[in-house]
């Protein structure tokens, strides 16, 4: 059962599966007619992820997979080769594990830690790339994918807000509902402080989704035991598989994935896509004052979850060319949701 959240209470509502293919249904007459032209895009499991990112409002997931449609239309993802992003892949900071969870689910690793010379534009299209190889490489009863983040090696200097923010739009926005798991592997004590003045501005479900683990600590070390097998999980994530990422190895897994999907990846539209769907989406995108109004007073006129994020991280970066006091101060371990998250405490180290 899908649950809608009452934006503003910890309410929340069950959705029966005749009521969720309604829902499908009402935005597909909303969307009507570019429904056809983009079969993978407006399936119903598909269209079922912008319902729950929109908490089931058919006008807002209607708005949202439209924008996302004319983003592919435009930026190309599903064209996006090898080649084009070789160069960012060296350094290892994103990759595709080859293994999946115990549920089928795909791994992508992240190592944050390890620093890009490339501009902002070059690590979004290779995230993008990661996105369309992961998503193509899932089973195919599993929507959503596992991301595994190796902390080694991090400090502030890591943090780049403009890569972050950009990072944020295209996974909220482009890929909704994608994240099944994301998993902090041994983060230092300053980035937990980064992460409590984070964690209130973000959406229950989705920092639900975020598990700190610690090698020293045997309770949080079972996440990863239920979760994978320990042969293949490799040992900077506590298992036991000694081999670390090469380079080489992995473009010669993704130049013959390239070769493999080329004749199979499709966007949903002939290529080069014809200028009139792209005008099609805009004049379909055209809101009558009714139709604003509507959506203003749903759920109390909220923001986005996008511009939430995305102004939630003017205040970070705020908070970090200002050097505040937070990053020195001495933490307490507490457990949330069977993990450990740390507590800033009153005494300086």
């Amino acid at each position: 059962m899908a649950s809608k959240k009452l934006r503003g209470s910890g309410a929340e509502k069950s959705l029966s599966s005749e009521e969720q293919q309604a829902k499908i249904n009402e935005v597909k007459k909303l969307i009507d007619p570019i429904t056809s032209k983009f079969p993978l895009q407006c399936s119903d499991v598909s269209i079922l992820r912008y319902l729950i990112a929109r908490n089931w409002n058919t006008k807002k997931a209607s708005k949202m997979l439209k924008e996302t449609l004319k983003w592919r239309l435009e930026y190309k993802p599903d064209k996006i080769k090898w080649e084009d992003v070789a160069h960012e892949a060296k350094i290892g900071k994103l990759y595709r594990a080859n293994y999946f969870d115990k549920l089928g689910r795909t791994v992508l690793i992240m190592r944050p830690g390890v620093q890009s010379t490339s501009s902002t534009d070059m690590q979004i299209k290779y995230l993008v790339y990661c996105m369309e190889r992961a998503i193509l490489d899932s089973e195919p009863d599993q929507e959503q994918m596992v991301w595994l983040i190796d902390f080694q090696g991090w400090n502030m200097s890591s943090i780049s807000v403009k890569v972050t923010r950009e990072t944020a739009h295209v996974l909220q926005e482009r890929y909704p509902e994608r994240l099944s798991l994301a998993i902090l592997y041994n983060p230092p004590k300053v980035f937990e402080s980064f992460w409590l003045m984070v964690k209130p501005f973000l959406e229950p479900k989705t920092y639900r989704k975020v598990k700190f683990v610690f090698a020293d600590d045997p309770q949080s070390l079972k996440i990863m035991e239920e979760l994978f097998d320990m042969d293949k999980l490799e040992s900077i994530f506590g298992g036991k598989n000694s081999i670390s990422f090469d380079y080489e190895a992995y473009a010669k897994r993704m130049m013959e994935e390239d070769k493999r999907l080329s004749d199979s990846i499709n966007s949903g539209c002939p290529s080069p896509c014809p200028p009139t769907m792209l005008l099609e989406l805009e004049q379909s995108e055209t809101e009558t004052p009714s139709d604003l109004a509507s959506e203003a007073s749903d759920e109390g006129g909220s923001w986005s979850n996008d511009e939430i994020v995305s102004s939630k991280l003017d205040d970070v970066d705020e908070q970090i060319e200002k050097s505040s006091p937070l990053w020195c101060k001495d933490e307490s371990n507490v457990e949330v949701d069977g993990t450990k998250e740390l507590k800033p405490s009153s005494e300086q180290k």
